[in-house]
This record gives structure tokens, sequence and C-alpha cells, in this order.
């Protein structure tokens, strides 16, 4: 099979399709014939070594989330999951191929009537909006900013806030993504490249100031965000796109009674396909639209990289492995 695969640290240019072994599946295992493979910004950081997670192992397949067809199943495995479409986790690695090894217990099936890049798009995008959704309790009428709104995370966040009845407010860097945003349900935009951006936020209140922050950018932006929040507010923090932590004043968020909501870690393996259903059943539904930027054949992941990372991408980025039907 072809694999896109990763012997160094560094640029773009260190992802190198490659001729390699079909894998095989062991006890508990599926193998999945890929046709869509999810790219994540906390990948291209892993490429470079500086990843929040450390540094993996090489030489290694990239990739950590795959839609396509079971075609095997190994010893101690439900058969009956061969020929199912579904989306699943790789484990960490080996997503960027056109065969990808999952756990059994990690694949989740496609509801009918939805793309399957739809759901591959929504496989970690989903599960982290939800689980975000979720644990803010958004209310309706509340005042809620979503950084990084056209992004994968942020443009769902932007769709269930505005579900739940929110004033959304939808910050990005680019006036090129305010028509996406808005067209999500915000019910403003606000390019955070240009200065006075806060006055903006604090204006597209009202005046009444934040309710809550969605904070996946961390750095200057999260800093400022947390300011422009009212007493008794919270911000969620999930995500450092910038590279560095939002800097937050404890003593000043504990005397405005602001409450820090942070992620407790990576959700169970049973919570974690609860959550991926869940987003599944509602884009199915059409009450949720995972937006799909763009999309890259396998051969050019670095491109896709380095589109990621010089902020050429809105929504989430695919790379289509274009594997033919085996049987």
């Amino acid at each position: 099979m072809r694999a896109v695969t990763m012997e160094e640290f560094g640029g773009p240019e260190v992802l190198r399709l490659k001729d390699v072994e079909d894998p095989v599946a062991g006890p508990g295992q599926v193998l999945v014939e890929v046709k869509c493979a999810s790219i994540t910004f906390v990948e291209t950081q892993m490429r470079t070594g500086n990843g929040p997670f450390g540094k993996p192992q090489l030489p290694r397949v990239p990739g950590n989330g795959v839609g396509g067809r079971v075609i095997a199943a190994g010893p101690d495995t439900d058969p009956a999951l061969v020929g199912t479409t579904v989306v699943t986790t790789t484990g960490g690695e080996g997503g960027y191929a056109e065969l990808a090894l999952a756990r059994a217990e990690d694949v989740v099936p496609v509801p009918p009537g939805l793309d399957l890049a739809e759901a591959t798009a929504l496989l970690a995008d989903g599960r982290t909006a939800l689980m975000l959704f979720r644990q803010a309790a958004v209310q309706p009428g509340e005042q809620v900013l979503v950084e990084a709104a056209g992004g994968g995370v942020g443009s769902l966040l932007v769709q269930l806030a505005a579900d739940a009845g929110a004033h959304v407010i939808g910050a990005a860097r680019g006036a090129h993504k305010a028509e996406l945003v808005t067209s999500l349900g915000a019910a403003a935009y606000v390019d955070y490249s240009r200065p006075g951006w806060l006055r903006e936020v604090t204006e597209a209140t009202g005046g009444k100031g934040l309710d809550l922050v969605f904070d996946g950018v961390g750095g200057r932006i999260g800093t400022d965000a947390a300011a422009a929040l009212r007493d008794g507010g919270r911000i969620s923090l999930y995500g450092v796109a910038s590279g560095a932590d939002a800097e937050l004043d404890e003593t000043d968020l504990d005397a405005r009674s602001v409450r820090v909501i942070g992620l407790a870690g990576p959700p169970s393996p049973t919570d974690a396909r609860t959550l991926i259903a869940d987003a599944l059943a509602l884009a199915a539904d059409k009450k949720l639209r995972p937006v799909i930027g763009q999309t890259f054949p396998l051969s050019e992941a670095a491109a896709a990289h380095a589109a990621i990372e010089n902020r050429r991408t809105t929504g989430k980025t695919l790379l289509l492995s274009g594997a033919g039907t085996r049987d």
C-alpha cells in the first residue's frame, strides 16, 4: 500500500509518500480501507517535534483519524464489522495511508445519508466541540465568543452555541472568513488580527460583556479575550493554535468570579465513541454541518500541512487516499 511516512522532524517536506507493507489486523483489530484521513493542527506541531504531547517515535505514518470501509477483522473480533463503513481513531498514527489498523472498540458506523467525508471531518472535531459545548453549559441569551471560528472545532462551536440560543460572536484572522462564520449562525464577526478587535467584541455584546469565551488560540488572543469577560463569566481553554497558553491573571479572575474550564484529559474510549456517534447523528439530521474547507490527495500531505500552518485553510482539511476497493 501507499502511505505517508515521516523519518525525521521538520517542515512539511519530511512527509513523503512511499510504498510500504500492508498492515495485518491482530486480535481485537480491524483493517480499514481508508477513503478520507483527518488532519489536525496538533499533527502539524507533532511533525516539527514541538507538539503538546512530546516527540513521537520515528519512523512513523502520521494520522489519528480515518473514514472508510472495514475490509478485514482480526482474531477475537466480530466478523460482522467487515463491509461496514466507519470512522475511527487509529491509536495515534497510521492514518495517512491507503490501509489503517484500528481497535474494533473504536470504530463508529456512519449513519445512512451522511457523506463519509463529512463523517470523517466530525471524528475529532465533532467529538471535541460537543464535549466543550456540554462542559460549558451554554444558555439562551448568553454572549459567547468563539475564537478560531472559521476552523474545524470553532465552526462547530458557533453552530452549537447559536442553536442553543446564544448570541455568538465569531472571531478569526482575516476578513475573508466573515461570510462563512456568519452563515453558520454567528450574530457578529470580528477579525482579531486588527487593532481594536476587543472594542468590536464589546460593541457586539451591546456593552454587556462576554458570558463565555471558547479559547482555542491561547497566547495574546486568549489573554485579551479573558479580559472582556463580565463578572461571573467563564472561559473554556482547549487549544494553543498560537503556540502559547493564554496568560491569565488568576487574582483578577477570582476577583471577578470568572470560572476557568479546562479539559480534564481525553475522554474514555466509551465516552469518545458516544460523543462521535452523537455528532454524526446531529449531522445526519442536518443539525450540524462540518465545514470541509479543502481536500488534498494523499500524495500532497506536505502541501496540506503547509496550508494549515500558513493559516490558508478554513474548516476541516482532509486527505483523500484514492484507494481502490479490495475484496
